[in-house]
């Protein structure tokens, strides 16, 4: 299975994260929201100029800016 950015998925693309790789008061708020390893996401939709990205995580929709999603590596299943 490839490893990408998170910021690389596609609409309607699945995987489970690798890694969260920033640190300090962004890291938490990431982990915060349940975006932690071994978390299964899949990408539900982007906006028209391709930010923020919805997510589907663990049964609710989440928004994520990609500044945010830059710093999270997925497996892509």
């Amino acid at each position: 299975m490839a490893i990408i950015n998170l910021r690389e998925m596609k609409v309607n693309q699945t995987g489970k994260i690798t890694s969260v790789r920033v640190a300090g008061e962004l890291g938490r708020r990431i982990r915060d929201m349940g975006l932690i390893t071994g978390t299964e996401i899949t990408v539900q939709g982007r906006a028209p100029l391709y930010d923020p990205v919805a997510l589907r995580v663990r049964g609710f929709t989440l928004s994520l800016r990609n500044s945010e999603a830059d710093h999270i590596d997925v497996e892509v299943i």
